[in-house]
């Protein structure tokens, strides 16, 4: 697996890259980049990289504008956002942007680990103080991932069906409408149908509240449907 961070602080690369390597070791190729120039040089030069680590507060540019862009050429690759404010506006338009997980610099190293190790099983990651402050848990001095919580919830007793929930699972990994389109083989108004089912389900407005909501209830990410 062929990583990229994205961060101008050298001393929160090296320790983004410690916690990387203890939870992957020698499964893990990690390159870096201290601004977004050089970050989209990286991905050129290495068109194997499957996720991006983004630091929102990049000298050159606006984080946002280059998690917009992530997603636009590089649909593929998944980003997870770090940034030094999570404000929930911060936070719900990381995800609206397609991002997958948004972890605070001001994280503990254990919930560094916690928050990756989620990701890396196939969830999403949101400070449990966005979801809902009754969320935040302590667990032996840490912060207990929402989205790693038992479902208060089931897919029947919201009325979804597997497909809608295999849907879902996907919108939690960022994934559009196409995307989700050629990895379960549907029709894009077919897509339309299941989202719209979804957001009235969870009874919210978009996607992004959709995906705090779920998350929040402990649904979804952790299927495998790639």
């Amino acid at each position: 697996m062929k990583i990229l961070v994205v961060e101008d602080h050298v001393l929160m690369r090296e320790a983004l890259r410690g916690v990387l390597k203890e939870l992957k070791g020698d499964a893990a190729v990690i390159i870096e980049a201290p601004d977004s120039r050089q970050a989209m040089r990286q991905i050129e030069q290495n068109p194997d990289v499957e996720l991006v680590l983004l630091d929102l507060g990049l000298p050159d540019r606006d984080g946002f504008e280059i998690l917009s862009e992530f997603a636009e050429r590089y649909p593929t690759i998944s980003v997870v956002v770090h940034s030094a404010h999570q404000d929930r506006e911060r936070v719900m338009k990381a995800f609206d942007l397609g991002a997958i997980g948004f972890i605070p610099k001001s994280a503990q190293r254990e919930v560094m680990l916690s928050a990756f190790n989620l990701i890396f099983s196939g969830g999403i990651y949101i400070p449990p103080e966005i979801l809902d402050p009754r969320q935040a848990t302590p667990v032996s001095g840490q912060t207990r991932p929402a989205s790693s919580l038992k479902p208060r919830v089931s897919a029947a007793d919201l009325g979804l069906t597997e497909r809608q929930m295999e849907v879902l699972a996907l919108m939690m990994r960022g994934k559009s409408n196409k995307a989700i389109c050629r990895v379960l083989d549907l029709a894009e108004p077919t897509v339309k149908i299941h989202v719209s089912a979804i957001l009235k389900a969870l009874k919210v407005a978009n996607r992004t509240e959709a995906v705090l909501t779920a998350a929040a209830l402990g649904l979804g990410p952790q299927q495998d449907v790639d």
